[in-house]
């Protein structure tokens, strides 16, 4: 998939919990855990920004795109 989720980068550098996280932003730990792992199809806007409100960053440091190769 050419989308690739750097949530727990993110996680990692802000010393923060996936339990943690969720409880702050008021999702559940398996949602945000789909997420972490990249198995997500979407992801609203809403929840992106409350993540990136969060961990003090930009949309960008979550989520990145990369070129498939063929």
């Amino acid at each position: 998939m050419p989308i690739i989720v750097n949530l727990d980068v993110m996680m990692a550098k802000r010393k923060i919990s996936l339990g943690e996280l969720a409880e702050k932003i008021d999702l559940t730990p398996a949602n945000l855990s789909i997420l972490k792992t990249g198995k997500a199809k979407a992801i609203r806007f809403s929840t992106l920004e409350a993540i990136c409100k969060e961990l003090d960053c930009q949309s960008g440091d979550i989520l990145e795109y990369r070129e498939e190769n063929e």
